[in-house]
């Protein structure tokens, strides 16, 4: 059966729309046959009562609000019975135009795959872009048409919460993961019934927050706009995402849902955007508190003229819009052109034709939480994996090994490892770190178990039992770091240390004097300077997901040989925040640790990072060789190649991430001591060799200009092939000449 409004039943006769494709000849149709009132409701979306992103609103009015066509999309509604029930009384509306389902699928629907941030750490943009893919999977089958999801914000302090919802500090591979994670969740596009509408967020800035603080000012040049933040959001739409969504910040004083120069200039001029941007949760009411607008009214205003097209709970535009074109201070046009583009999706995604194409249980049962979903989540999660140091080799560990002491107060649990913006279930089947390893080890293996100590306060009372458990050990691995409510949206911190005594219980038990393995579990990079300088075998393994148990355990004892690299620059101190690997010179800048005097340097600490962006290790080893370049001078239009070889001389198959920075010497534009510019990840088997090889064009080089202009100057440049950005195996120069 077909589910037609009347306005669709007369949509197709109209003419004079020629140069318009189908779907905006159908939009068009619908649009003549609305009410101002009608119009505005489809610009208003309220969140369910369950599952809120926010805090929950409820309200008597919600379902007579659809009845009366006040509301175009509705956010927390999930299930393919919840949507369903709900789209029944959208079509008791008067124009029976259908709603969006929204909803925050950040990494993972059913199945719950790594944060985005640990993700990014494998550097593997086809894993990255299979996780969005079974999650729109999973999430479509559910009812729900759109995921507020990829966060593409460049960030560079980890002080702010919400590094961990994105990729990192680099814009190039920030842009490559935001396009792999777009083309993940609307597949073959949109209509297809296993796809869903993708939201580039938050346009723009977002993660540049003063002081790390979330929410907060953001005050940078437009060179720096253009040049760091904004490329990810480009990359969005080139791989065609439906929808953006705008920021909480001012940018330069300049609140992002009223930014013009963003959203009309910027995105729907310059870029030629097609889809709709959605405000973030109350962001146009919450002009108010900005001081930019002095009440609802002004902002509705303000946010409909500068490019947000719909309201996200902050009931600015019903109340307000319609007066404010009768007051004739919003064109209706704008108005009509905010319609037009959510139309437009909802006609892709084949809502008009029937409203409840994605609302079917059967196969909601078939899709959610299937073997091949959770083998997925297992995979990513290996490959999301840090080894940040094994000394001794003492990793990967022996499968002969009678007794294991796993102690930390993350050994057992489960939750955690779910992470931050996960969505909850009553039987959410979380493995821990202590239920992976009893899945991994024989009846031959003991694994004996502390808490050790609570992860926040300050009681070492768990400290003798831990000691006792460790020297009963023939191997001791110990699970520490962050709760999954420690890091996220409004989850700043000042202190990024290891919380609570977590630390000072690593001390107590490496005094035991046995083989120690710590495995750290957070949601942003954390600071932890006495293990990293002492601890012989460190992993990163943030919050892993569904499988984080079973993923350790394969990577611990050498299933998986880890090939994650840092996405984000460790700092060895708050003290030395922001920082990241891609920094401008200055003209004083320090040689080393000791030069200080009258140089850009600390009195009482190293410039140097304690990890630094693009670290990782792995169980084998790899050798760089032969650095080959196809010319050493090229014209404009021309290209290098570049080849070397690359040779796993260590015991075991392994991936290497080769990593390929540049560096352009002078420019009427100081450019940083290196750029990430291209990266492929190799698998070696021991003793095999690859030559590998990168070409070098004109869009690398290129870079924006004082007047903002993108392109490319004349003059030397240095090539860097590395496995990190501070440890660069090769070498070589070239020119770029008239």
């Amino acid at each position: 059966m077909r589910y037609l409004s009347f306005a669709l039943i007369f949509a197709l006769p109209f003419t004079g729309f020629a140069q318009h494709s189908k779907i905006d000849k159908r939009v068009d149709s619908v649009l003549k046959l609305m009410t101002l009132e009608e119009k505005i409701g489809q610009l208003n979306q309220y969140t369910g009562d369950r599952d809120a992103t926010g805090p929950i609103t409820t309200s008597p009015n919600k379902l007579k609000d659809i009845r009366d066509g006040k509301l175009g999309s509705m956010l927390n509604i999930r299930g393919a019975k919840e949507t369903r029930e709900v789209q029944q009384v959208a079509m008791q509306s008067r124009m029976k135009i259908p709603l969006l389902f929204g909803l925050d699928v950040i990494h993972g629907f059913r199945v719950t795959f790594p944060i985005p941030l640990a993700e990014a750490a494998s550097w593997d943009l086809t894993a990255i872009e299979n996780s969005a893919r079974v999650a729109a999977r999973e999430t479509a089958a559910a009812g729900v048409h759109w995921t507020f999801a990829p966060m593409v914000d460049i960030a560079r302090d980890p002080r702010w919460g919400r590094v961990m919802e994105g990729a990192g500090e680099d814009t190039y591979l920030g842009s490559k993961i935001a396009f792999a994670r777009v083309k993940g969740f609307q597949g073959k596009g949109l209509g297809n019934l296993d796809a869903v509408m993708a939201c580039a967020k938050h346009f723009a800035a977002y993660g540049a927050a003063v002081a790390g603080r979330d929410y907060n000012t953001v005050d940078m040049s437009e060179h720096s706009l253009w040049e760091t933040y904004l490329p990810p959001f480009k990359a969005a739409v080139d791989a065609g995402a439906a929808t953006f969504m705008n920021a909480f910040n001012t940018l330069n004083g300049i609140p992002a849902t009223a930014n013009s120069h963003l959203q009309r200039d910027i995105l729907k001029g310059q870029w030629k955007y097609p889809g709709f941007v959605v405000s973030d949760w109350g962001s146009i009411g919450e002009m108010v508190d900005h001081g930019y607008a002095e009440d609802k009214s002004q902002a509705a205003e303000l946010a409909i003229k500068a490019g947000s097209d719909m309201d996200m709970e902050s009931r600015s535009y019903l109340p307000n819009l319609a007066k404010l074109v009768q007051a004739k201070k919003v064109p209706v046009s704008l108005i009509d052109d905010a319609v037009r583009r959510i139309l437009r999706k909802k006609f892709e995604l084949g809502l008009f034709d029937d409203p409840y194409r994605f609302s079917n249980e059967a196969r909601q049962e078939k899709e959610l939480n299937t073997a091949e979903n959770r083998q997925a989540a297992l995979s990513m999660a290996e490959k999301s994996i840090v080894l940040l140091k094994n000394e001794k080799q003492i990793l990967p560990l022996s499968k002969e090994l009678k007794k294991i002491a796993v102690i930390g107060p993350l050994a057992k649990s489960e939750k955690d490892m779910q992470g931050f913006w996960s969505i909850s279930w009553q039987n959410d089947q979380l493995v821990s770190l202590f239920q992976g390893l009893k899945n991994k080890v024989g009846d031959g293996t003991e694994l004996r178990y502390a808490k050790g100590c609570e992860i926040a306060d300050s009681s070492t009372t768990g400290f003798a039992e831990a000691i006792r458990v460790a020297k009963q050990a023939d191997v001791i691995i110990m699970a520490v770091g962050e709760t999954l409510d420690m890091s996220g949206e409004a989850k700043s911190r000042a202190h990024i240390r290891i919380p609570g005594v977590q630390e000072e219980l690593i001390k107590a038990v490496q005094e035991v004097g046995k083989p120690v393995v710590v495995l750290v579990m957070a949601g942003r990079p954390l600071i932890f300077n006495w293990t990293a300088d002492n601890v012989p075998a460190i992993m990163y393994t943030w919050w892993l997901g569904s499988e984080a148990g079973n993923a350790m355990a394969n990577v611990l004892f050498g299933d998986y040989n880890p090939s994650g690299k840092l996405p984000m620059t460790f700092a060895r101190d708050e003290g030395q925040i922001p920082i990241y690997y891609n920094a401008l010179s200055t003209g004083r800048l320090a040689k080393n640790d000791t030069d200080t005097r009258y140089r850009s340097a600390y009195l009482d600490m190293p410039n140097i990072p304690k990890f630094a962006f693009g670290h990782g290790l792995s169980f084998t080893t790899f050798d760089y060789s032969g650095l080959m370049l196809s010319k050493s001078e090229i014209r404009l239009n021309e290209k290098i190649d570049l080849s070397f070889i690359l040779k796993n001389t260590g015991k075991y198959a392994g991936e290497e991430v080769v990593q390929l920075y540049l560096q352009d010497k002078f420019a009427s534009v100081a450019r940083p001591v290196k750029e990430l510019k291209d990266f492929k990840k190799i698998m070696l088997k021991p003793g095999e060799s690859k030559t590998v090889t990168f070409t070098i064009d004109r869009e690398k080089l290129s870079f924006y200009d004082q007047q903002l202009k993108w392109g490319t100057e004349p003059g030397d440049f240095k090539l860097m092939i590395g496995t990190a950005s501070n440890n660069i195996q090769l070498e070589k120069d070239f020119k770029l000449i008239n």
